[in-house]
């Protein structure tokens, strides 16, 4: 039965055309590249089947076969989703293994291998995540038991100036050095998808708490960024680039909690936390001008500033009209903000401060660190 919701839905509704996820190419490429060595030749284009039972077929840009080992490459085509890796060659190389180990990755250039804990590898592996795997070791058992082979192989991915295009991902953060992760759940890219970064959230909070961070900095933006490094002398791995989903942020750590966040971002963009708004995007909230207002009220604004802060062009506008007149306009709304994010955290032990910056990156609100609201006691 066709799907009527999810990421299905998702492309339909938008008019775009969707891509393909490194994962996918990479089992597309290794599927070429075994049939190659199996039989010589390499299918082009190429079929395979993804976790949810499509076969798409993929052009080979790339095919070497000779000394006992076959390549096959595959460029990566994100659909109309702005993707780093669109455009990149991936390719797979394939020799034969040991009798009885299976499919054995290894990482080509431009790939990464992970070096620090938390991730759902192991250090020392290479960035090839759990289901781009199990497709691969899927694809290399039919080729095999189509074309008479033992299944047991090295899989070597790279990527084409992988390493440069890592630099525009979180995979230094995350302790993947060398080049990019091969990635996919599903093997299709939904353009604009939000699922990318949120799960890149995800995973960098693992990363600090395996490291150890008692410490973690929510930020939208670099800016907010290098403001909470100087603030917080807070290292790489505890930083979390949340940009737009601050409900993201807060929801994970509620489940995996760590004792102190520091939320750091744009005035206007933690304006709508400080009003209930978790997603922080301009096309799903908006600056409230009359919340500010009201806040500018509750902190000695005069009628007429008040007036003036709901008819101000930009959030920033309306801070520095307040600060002008001495009304700590900033201050409330990191106040509010971290009041939202402990209601979404509670009862997670973890405390949260709040820093509200200009577009220069200078602070214009603060709210100290505070911890989750007190439980009722049961009266046992």
């Amino acid at each position: 039965m066709a799907e009527s919701g999810g990421r299905a839905a998702q492309l339909k509704s938008s008019g775009l055309r969707h891509g393909w996820t490194t994962g996918a190419c990479a089992t597309a490429a290794t599927t070429a590249a075994y049939t190659a060595l199996l039989t010589g030749e390499f299918p082009d284009p190429v079929e395979i089947t993804l976790p949810k039972g499509q076969r798409p077929s993929f052009a080979l840009a790339a095919e070497e076969l000779g000394g006992g080992r076959a390549m096959a490459g595959v460029v990566k085509d994100a659909g109309d989703d702005p993707d780093v890796t669109h455009g990149a060659l991936i390719r797979a190389t394939v020799t034969a293994g040991d009798t009885g180990t299976g499919v054995v990755f290894r990482a080509g250039p431009g790939v990464g291998t992970v070096t620090k804990a938390g991730l759902p590898l192991p250090v020392g592996e290479p960035a090839i995540n759990p289901v781009p795997r199990q497709m691969i070791r899927d694809t290399v058992a039919e080729v095999a038991a189509r074309h008479g082979g033992s299944g047991d192989v090295v899989v070597e991915i790279s990527v084409d100036h992988g390493e440069e295009i890592a630099r525009s991902t979180w995979n230094p953060r995350l302790g993947i050095l060398g080049g990019l992760s091969i990635l996919g759940t599903t093997g299709i890219v939904v353009p604009y998808s939000c699922s990318a970064w949120i799960d890149s959230i995800r995973r960098g909070v693992d990363v600090a708490r395996a490291a150890g961070r008692t410490h973690v900095a929510g930020c939208t933006g670099s800016t907010s960024e290098k403001v909470a490094v100087a603030v917080h002398g807070l290292p790489e791995d505890a930083l979390l680039d949340m940009g737009d989903f601050a409900g993201a942020v807060l929801k994970y750590l509620k489940r995996h909690p760590v004792p102190r966040l520091t939320v750091a971002g744009g005035f206007a963009k933690l304006s709508k936390l400080a009003a209930g708004h978790l997603d922080l995007h301009s096309a799903r909230s908006q600056v409230d001008k009359g919340y500010l207002a009201e806040l500018a009220r509750r902190g000695g604004a005069s009628p007429e500033l008040a007036e003036a802060v709901a008819a101000a062009n930009t959030g920033l506008e309306a801070v520095q009209l307040c600060s002008a007149a001495g009304v700590p306009l900033g201050d409330l709304v990191a106040e509010a903000a971290r009041a939202t994010a402990l209601g979404v955290l509670s009862p997670a032990p973890v405390a949260v401060d709040v820093i509200c910056i200009d577009r220069a990156g200078t602070i214009v609100g603060r709210a100290e660190p505070l911890g989750p609201p007190a439980r009722a006691r049961s009266g046992r």
